[in-house]
């Protein structure tokens, strides 16, 4: 879950015991009258505040919708690179209209939407999100049975690194994905350690090598995810997730669930009538959808307008029904 290069505002962020401090190039400041985001008749969109987190299936929802929002609806969109919690922080103070790819945080929901009631749900996106650990498809042609997780402590030897304190390495991503991979080495008696790549790209990397090299890495990583079209990673079977059996954080022993991402808003920005609402309200892709969007920022080099402008472009009957009706 990396950021791509691409020309969209860059924010600073700083967590205060205020709020969010953001500055962007061309952006707002915090304390800065900010134009509402629309008219009570929506005819007016506005400013229309896009959180960006940092990974590029992320991107590719978000470069979307804001290329439709400038083009069809007249935004002004300022997008706002932050990271999942910080971003719902935003909420309250105005600095986030939506968050536009969730991956559960019911802790989040709980807090920001059921008790400060600052935010809402705008729906589901349409993607279906798995998160587990994968191999590279050589280790499990060589080692066919590494996909059951009860033998990953004979296979800890090939893992290891200096990084892993004489354990196999579990390889994660940025510490902000969410992951249960700690409580789950514990839990689960498995002799790694949890080791942070620091970013999607670093990910992708460690896994073309494995592949390219035969060098054994076991690490975390999701879906939609374009690189899978490319590399088809192998996912290791963990205890069968059952519902509740990650209640507790802290005694979690079983796989990852399925997870229906999902949109979120600023409670403001949903009564605002603005058209951006709708368009955010009314958007929904695939997975197939989100990963060539995706491919073209990661792996084509597009940036992300340049990204969004080509699907759209491809896809006019898609692009309709997120519109508000015309008037």
């Amino acid at each position: 879950m990396a950021l791509s290069r691409s020309g969209r505002v860059r924010a600073i962020v700083l967590v205060t015991g205020t709020g969010l401090l953001l500055t962007a190039c061309g952006g707002a400041k915090v304390g800065e009258a900010q134009q509402p985001a629309a008219g009570g008749e929506g005819k007016n969109c506005g400013t229309f505040n896009l959180a960006i987190n940092p990974w590029v299936g992320y991107e590719a929802n978000a470069a979307v919708i804001a290329h439709v929002a400038e083009k069809n609806l007249g935004c002004k969109v300022v997008k706002k690179d932050l990271k999942e919690e910080v971003a719902w922080q935003g909420f309250a103070t105005g600095e986030v209209d939506a968050i536009v790819e969730n991956w559960a945080h019911d802790d989040l929901k709980k807090k920001y939407i059921e008790d400060q009631k600052v935010a809402v749900s705008a729906g589901l996106t349409g993607n279906k999100g798995v998160i587990g650990w994968y191999v590279a498809p050589w280790m499990a042609k060589k080692y066919p049975d590494i996909t059951d997780w009860n033998n990953l402590n004979k296979y800890a030897p090939l893992f290891k690194t200096s990084e892993s304190e004489g354990k196999g390495q579990l390889l994660d991503g940025d510490p902000s994905f969410v992951t249960n991979d700690a409580a789950l080495v514990k839990n689960l008696k498995l002799d790694y350690k949890v080791v942070y790549a620091g970013s999607e790209a670093a990910l992708i990397t460690a896994f073309r090598q494995s592949e390219k090299q035969q060098k054994p890495v076991l690490g975390y990583f999701y879906e939609p995810q374009w690189f899978l079209s490319e590399l088809k990673l192998v996912k290791v079977n963990l205890p069968a997730y059952t519902e509740g059996c990650d209640a507790d954080a802290a005694k979690v022993a079983c796989d990852y669930p399925p997870y229906d991402l999902d949109k979120i808003v600023s409670k403001k920005f949903a009564d605002s009538g603005s058209p951006a609402y709708t368009l955010v309200k009314n958007f929904t892709w695939t997975n197939d959808d989100q990963n060539l969007v995706a491919k073209y920022i990661a792996e084509d080099k597009m940036t992300a307008e340049e990204a969004a402008a080509k699907w759209v472009a491809d896809n006019p009957a898609k692009i309709k029904p997120w519109l508000p009706p015309a008037s």
